[in-house]
């Protein structure tokens, strides 16, 4: 009996291949998402939020939260402009 391989599935099934370039840009905005939310939270002294932002990996949509809402550098300079 041969053992299972999930590789010549993939290979078979033509959605796959059309979708494979997804994966590296998906890891790409991952890392920078994620580094600029960690770096930031940092800088804030919200340990919580970096901790969050260390352990879940959510392609981007938590740190992207996280960069758009509660990000305190951010506040900052969108109140300085309203001035």
């Amino acid at each position: 009996m041969m053992p299972f391989s999930p590789i010549p599935y993939l290979s078979q099934n033509p959605g796959f291949a059309a979708f494979m370039w997804m994966i590296p840009f998906l890891v790409l905005i991952e890392i920078v998402l994620k580094g600029l939310a960690l770096w930031r939270s940092g800088r804030a002294n919200q340990p919580y939020w970096f901790v969050a932002l260390l352990i879940v990996n959510s392609v981007g949509i938590l740190p992207l939260i996280y960069l758009l809402a509660f990000d305190p550098m951010r506040q900052e300079t969108k109140g300085k402009k309203s001035k």
